[in-house]
């Protein structure tokens, strides 16, 4: 799964893999997901600060569950 900073500095999950900016790969699994997260290696590879919204939806897209 793909998450992007666009060029206007917003984090975003991109489902499509072709929006513009920097992207990051998280794979599909709820344990890929922690591991990205611990140490904010997510927000390093973006470089830019991963909104909690962002999280929780790059959370239910892998689950599949809707909170």
């Amino acid at each position: 799964m793909r998450i992007v900073r666009t060029p206007e500095g917003e984090v975003v999950v991109d489902p499509t893999g072709k929006k513009s900016g920097r992207g990051a790969y998280v794979c599909p699994s709820p344990d890929c997901l922690a591991r990205a997260t611990k140490g904010n290696r997510l927000a390093r590879a973006l470089d830019a600060e991963v909104a909690p919204s962002v999280l929780k939806a790059l959370e239910s897209q892998i689950t599949g569950v809707d909170e």
